[in-house]
């Protein structure tokens, strides 16, 4: 298959490395260092699962010059969704499919905007990991989960078995990608709001009786929200959650964490934010997700010239 990669990091590179490796045809979209070290050296993954350096791949900057391509993984940063999505729709043919693995609930709706509606299947990832530094990608470890619709699709048939044959993906399609995404949204809005405005590890949070108390309240708030916007989630969803937190290794923050000590713009906006706008329209308190909102609203923006480095 011909695959695009829009969004090269712990995600999108993860993906791409593992398929490229398999000997499927992968095409890197990067820029700024990234771009240049991954021109340079290639593409390195760290991962417990087994690391992988690819001293040759094929990069670029610019999505036209790929040419029409059968699927597009569509993982960059929520804040940069619109320009990524302008840049790729020139590599959209009839047959591609752009499989998206952003956080959050928006971003089919904000894909559809570029590229035909009909061609975009959600999805979500279940993925530890982070770009370390420009051509090197670390994966913290634990199972690769990857859900995404399109079941049934012979498109996405195909790209699911390239994943089975590269191994250590563990993709898999479901009928019901609405609930999927909205059962990502809720455990990561509470996961990254706890984790980036208490500033430790899930370990220390679930601990501490105020910290997990704080992140049990994210949960609930999220839940109630989803609820009332007509995705309630299922019985077993809250212990399946706890369970979920205890098992992760007790350093493990979200991305937004990491992101927030380093400097970056957040997903703020659209985790946490999200949950507090939806709960104002819906009319559902969130003080949790609010008071989150607000205290880290100063940082939503990052440091100056860190921008670059997220896809």
């Amino acid at each position: 298959m011909r695959i695009a990669i829009m969004g090269s990091g712990a995600i999108g590179g993860y993906i791409g490395v593992r398929l490229a490796q398999a000997g499927e045809d992968v095409t890197f979209i990067a820029r700024g260092a990234h771009l240049e070290e991954m021109r340079r050296q290639g593409l390195q993954l760290e991962s417990p699962l087994g690391n992988v350096h690819l001293p040759r791949v094929s990069v670029t900057e610019t999505p036209r010059d790929i040419g029409d391509v059968d699927i597009v993984i569509f993982a960059v940063k929520l804040y940069d969704s619109e320009k990524a999505a302008a840049a790729v729709a020139p590599i959209v043919g009839r047959g591609t499919r752009v499989v998206t693995l952003q956080n959050g609930i928006d971003s089919v709706a904000i894909l559809a905007r570029f590229v035909p509606r009909l061609q975009v299947v959600g999805g979500a990832a279940y993925i530890s990991g982070y770009l370390k530094q420009p051509g090197l990608i670390v994966h913290v470890g634990g199972a690769t989960q990857f859900h995404i619709g399109g079941n049934g699709d012979a498109v996405i048939r195909a790209f699911r078995a390239a994943c089975t044959g590269a191994g250590s993906i563990g993709l898999d399609t479901v009928e019901n990608v609405d609930y999927v995404l909205w059962k990502k949204f809720v455990t990561l809005s509470a996961f990254s709001g706890a984790t980036s405005l208490i500033r430790a590890g899930i370990g220390a949070i679930l601990s501490d009786p105020q910290s997990r108390d704080f992140l049990d309240r994210l949960l609930y708030e999220a839940m109630a929200v989803a609820s009332a916007a007509g995705h309630p989630m299922q019985d077993d969803f809250e212990a399946h959650v706890q369970s979920l937190w205890q098992n992760l290794p007790p350093d493990t923050r979200s991305s937004m964490a990491n992101d927030l000590s380093r400097g970056k713009p957040l997903e703020l906006e659209w985790l946490s934010g999200r949950i507090h706008a939806l709960g104002r329209e819906l009319g559902v308190p969130t003080p949790a997700h609010t008071a989150a909102y607000q205290a880290l609203h100063l940082y939503g923006e990052g440091s100056a010239n860190t921008h670059e480095a997220n896809i």
